[in-house]
Formats: C-alpha cells, structure tokens, sequence
C-alpha cells in the first residue's frame, strides 16, 4: 500500500473536492478538512464515498481549519491517524471565505479593513500557519508538493474583488517564500491560477453572469475552466516529472487570460 497522503484544506467541493478526487485515483490516501453545514452533509458524504471505493483511506474533518488552536489538534490528530512510516505528500489549499463588498457601494456598508484582514487570513495566511505545523510536526514526506489556488484577480481589477484580489496576491507571495525557505525540506510550493470555473464559490461573486459571458468571449477554447481541469494540472504538480517546479503560478484556463 502506498504510504503518501494528500491533505486537503476546503475538499468538500469545488476545486478542493475535484482535486482529493484525482489524487485518491491515483492512490494517495486523503484526509479533508472543511467546514460544512449539516443540511449539506449527505451529498458531501457521498462524494467522500466515492473516493473511498478507490481503495484509498479517506478520513475527514468537518471543523474549523482558521481556528488556531483547531488547527493545532487537527494536525496532533493526523499525525496520531497516520500509520508509521506514513507522510503528507501533497498539501492542497483551497480554502475560499472572504468578502466580496464593494469599496464604494451605491448603498449599504463599504468594504472595511476587518473585512480584508478576514479574508487575507482564510485565503492566504491560512496556508502558511497549515505548512508550519506540518514541517514543526515532521509530518511531510521527503519530496512534498504544495498546491494552492489563485485566479486573474491577482492582477486584474474587479469590481467587489479588493478583499479577494488582496489575498490572492499575498498567497502568491507566500507560495514563493516558501519554496525558497523551505527547499532543503524538500517542499515544492506552487500556485495553479485557475480560469473562471462555476464553483459554489464562484457563484457567490456579484455580477457573476458577466464575468461568466465575458470569459467564454475571452477563451479560444469556447468553454469555461472545469474543476476538473484544475485537478489535472494539480496531479501533474505531485508527480516525479514535476519536482524541479516550485515558486511559480502556473496558468490553467485553456488561454482564457491571453486576452
């Protein structure tokens, strides 16, 4: 039985949840952490299933992965879960809560600095405090990859994005530090910028039918990015061929950002 593990950071849907899906193809062993109301529960339930008729080990956490003194327990708890001579290979990201306000709303409260704190400390921060505790609990494999999930945000600007856009470019930053500080780990940091994808997270953003129309207008492939084109790129990151690619953002989104 392979002894790698992959865990997932917000996997109960969307690109987390394509991604686990992927890696438990490919025999990694998973563990999710996410945060989920009970009424959702029984359709992520039986996604989580299926991931664990591929003959994987797939345990999950319905908790606060933001919560500092969670954070702390839950990986106690992986490492007490893991069986000896069992590593985290692969760490994935994909933790989207933040604000989408407008800073100049026609009505309503404006976007605040504790809006973007939130939102920098969920989507970037976040994946940081995560790799610290598995590096201070020896718990990633010899060769790991990280894989974190940024968008055109990081450059572009959108209306009710700021809190999002901010985050994205500090992850960004974040991914490259740590590739650097963390090379004689053996870790690999990378972040894949995903093209628009109808994710729940996605279909939270203001305006969303436009930046929907607008995309497939830009796309020279004539579609919108699928979590599962995301997953592809991400599984690529974990394998062998890939180990000399870190500190990058890597584009996947069919040529959707060439104009």
């Amino acid at each position: 039985m392979e002894k790698n593990w992959a865990l997932v950071l917000g996997g109960s849907n969307g690109l987390g949840l394509a991604t686990a899906t992927k890696l438990a193809k490919h025999g990694f062993h998973i563990v999710i952490v996410h945060r989920d109301r009970r009424s959702e529960m029984d359709t992520i339930e039986a996604n989580f299933e299926v991931m664990r008729t591929m003959g994987v080990q797939v345990k999950t956490f319905n908790a606060d992965a933001l919560s500092p003194i969670r954070q702390k327990e839950l990986v106690k708890e992986i490492k007490t879960m893991l069986p000896e001579g069992h590593h985290i290979k692969v760490l994935v990201h994909s933790i989207a809560k933040g604000s989408l306000k407008p800073m100049h709303p026609k009505e309503g409260a404006p976007l605040s600095n504790q809006d973007i704190k939130i939102t920098f400390e969920a989507m970037a921060l976040s994946l940081y405090e995560w790799t610290r505790l598995l590096v201070d609990e020896n718990l990633f494999a010899a060769d790991s990859r990280i894989i974190s999930f940024t968008s055109e945000g990081n450059t572009r600007a959108l209306p009710n994005y700021g809190a999002v856009s901010v985050a994205k470019v500090a992850l960004e930053a974040l991914t490259r530090n740590m590739a650097l500080e963390f090379a004689p780990l053996g870790i690999k940091a990378n972040c894949i910028q995903a093209g628009v994808t109808l994710t729940k997270s996605f279909q939270m953003i203001p305006g969303q039918d436009q930046i929907k129309e607008h995309a497939l207008k830009r796309n020279p492939n004539g579609r919108l990015t699928t979590p599962e084109d995301i997953a592809n790129a991400a599984y690529l990151l974990t394998r062998d061929e890939a180990k000399w690619i870190t500190g990058t953002v890597i584009k996947v989104d069919g040529g959707e950002s060439l104009r």
